[in-house]
């Protein structure tokens, strides 16, 4: 009988569940209702607004726990599960069974949540501790619900084991054409004490630019090769590892609906909602680049009234308008972090004749909010030069990410991690 059992726990344990029909295995929200989904590390102080600025990326024994947050606009509170999935370096799923890389059974009830207190806007606040896991390497956790299995969201998060270091320098781009608008980005590998069979093919290596899986390059080969001191050279002369500059990014301040933050040109207040217009934007491709702080594209939540931007910060519809002439072939959209980098109905741009401009109205939780606009042309890539420009002066992070797949395994393991700033102002 204890066999019987033990047979029965082990099938129950190592079950590969389908996955749900419609999971996207990146940042995404599938409801409408589901608004500002954060993942970060955790701190002390829950409610330190400068939390959600570094990405989801942590040492897979840090002992402060990753946090996911979300807000629920429905008003009423509902029952959610999570469940974590173990990807390749491509964010394709991997082979792994669940208690592979979990230590425990892998569905996590969330229930952890707040009302919203004295907004006009109500909503319900969930809160979640990521459990332990095992292995370094892609993650996804998706949330769905109790009640009929509805996706609600899915977020990307990486833990990383430090089994190579890695040397990394920005600079300029050695392009003639290319030196005053884009960054290169050089870098080393030291695998001292860590076994490659084959170390000009055996890693895979992947770059960020501000932390942006839509900014990211691939399929780096190193140049050179020191079997006797370990290190691979990755220092390109055709261009590989240059990035864009891109632009500062533009951003407004609504921490606080007593009166105008910045950026924000008119408030519009009624019972149901306060609604923000912003100064209205003009492309910035034909003037010189002017230096300002920003967040790379991130955003804060907070409310300086009271410090609890979790649960009394409201939300408010933003107006964004962007002065430019009517591209019937373009798609115009606001694009930042805020709405998790996508290019959807959310954030595209109407052209409105009367004002001769772009406009989006969003609803946006308060804080102070990076975004920037993007053009998509035809089946062209999103193109944030169009509107923004390119500066080689650009204050940007950079992130390198090291994986490696050991003989017998079945998944890449994240065995390398380092971020490295260009042009940082202190």
């Amino acid at each position: 009988m204890r066999l019987v059992l033990l047979i029965s726990l082990l099938l129950f344990y190592t079950h590969t569940y389908a996955q749900p029909q419609g999971l996207r295995l990146e940042d995404y929200i599938y409801q409408e209702k589901i608004k500002t989904v954060l993942l970060y590390s955790a701190l002390d102080d829950p409610e330190t607004p400068t939390r959600l600025l570094t990405p989801p990326v942590t040492p897979i024994n840090n002992p402060a726990p990753l946090v996911l947050e979300f807000d629920d606009l429905s008003g009423q509170p509902e029952g959610y599960r999570a469940k974590i999935i173990h990807c390749n370096a491509d964010w394709t799923k991997s082979d792994l069974n669940d208690i592979e890389f979990t230590f425990e059974f892998n569905e996590y009830p969330i229930v952890t949540y707040d009302q919203s207190f004295s907004t006009k806007v109500p909503y319900t606040h969930y809160r979640f501790e990521l459990p332990k896991l095992k292995l370094p390497g892609n993650y996804v956790i998706y949330v769905y619900s109790e009640r009929d299995r509805k996706l609600m969201i899915s977020r990307r998060f990486m833990h990383y084991q430090p089994r190579v270091s890695i040397t990394a320098q920005a600079r300029f781009s050695q392009g003639i054409q290319q030196q005053f608008s884009d960054q290169q980005i050089d870098f080393s590998v030291n695998y001292k004490g860590y076994q490659l069979n084959a170390p000009q093919s055996d890693l895979k290596v992947v770059m960020r630019k501000n932390f942006r899986f839509d900014q990211s390059k691939t399929n780096f080969k190193p140049t050179n090769v020191r079997p006797f001191d370990q290190i691979l050279e990755y220092t390109f002369f055709d261009l590989e590892n240059t990035f864009p500059g891109g632009n500062e990014f533009r951003y407004f301040d609504s921490r606080s609906l007593t009166g105008r933050g910045y950026g924000v040109n008119e408030i519009e207040r009624s019972d149901e909602f306060t609604k923000l217009w912003l100064f209205p934007d003009k492309p910035r491709t034909d003037n010189a680049y002017i230096q300002m702080d920003d967040f790379n594209g991130q955003y804060i939540v907070d409310q300086r009234e009271s410090g609890r931007g979790s649960v009394e910060a409201d939300y408010t519809p933003v107006v964004f308008t962007l002065k430019v002439q009517e591209d019937p072939e373009a798609t115009f959209y606001v694009n930042g972090a805020f709405n998790l980098w996508q290019l959807n109905e959310r954030n595209k741009m109407t052209y409105n004749p009367d004002r001769q401009a772009y406009e989006c109205e969003m609803l946006v939780k308060q804080g102070v909010i990076n975004y920037s606009y993007t053009i998509v042309r035809g089946g062209q890539k999103p193109d944030d030069a169009f509107i923004e420009g390119n500066y080689a002066a650009t204050e940007n992070d950079y992130d390198i990410l090291i994986y490696h797949r050991p003989p017998a395994s079945r998944a890449d393991l994240l065995i390398g991690y380092r971020t490295v700033e260009w042009n940082r102002r202190r």
